[in-house]
């Protein structure tokens, strides 16, 4: 018997399968994109959450590219894994243009790592977001539980 997930993490969760989705294909088809999502939910507050997620990374991608490489030391977006690309997309986003607290959305995709990254992922995503969450709060301490130094990667 698996535990439910939360809510909230089941919307992070088709989000990051969302943005893992757009990151390999191009042109992105929309209405395949907003079938995938509501199949997958069902439920309308979680489906506008997800959806809010994906259109916020799209929309701010720029600006949150460039939040994660400023805090990615000698690691290139190129270079990144799909996984932790798109959730350091999604948690940067969530960081820098929503109200959800820093450290939950450092935990969640912390999580999310954990699931679906690679051994070394929790670490380094929670290393570049604990960088991003103390950048933005002027603090020098771990920005969350999860947070710990990045992995070296190869």
């Amino acid at each position: 018997m698996t535990a439910a997930i939360p809510s909230r993490r089941r919307a992070r969760e088709v989000a990051l399968q969302a943005l893992y989705q757009l990151d390999l294909v191009t042109p992105v088809d929309e209405m395949f994109l907003a079938r995938f999502i509501a199949g997958r939910l069902r439920a309308a507050p979680l489906i506008e959450f997800c959806e809010s997620l994906v259109d916020g990374v799209r929309q701010h991608l720029e600006t949150v590219d460039a939040a994660i490489e400023g805090r990615a030391e000698n690691w290139r977006l190129s270079r990144m894994t799909v996984v932790d690309r798109s959730l350091l997309r999604m948690a940067t986003f969530e960081i820098l243009h929503t109200d959800v607290p820093p450290a939950v959305a450092a935990d969640e995709a912390v999580e999310l790592a954990k699931r679906y990254g690679a051994e070394s992922s929790p670490r380094f995503v929670a290393g570049i977001l604990a960088k991003l969450i103390a950048d933005r709060t002027g603090s020098t301490g771990p920005a969350s539980a999860a947070a710990a130094p990045p992995a070296e990667r190869t």
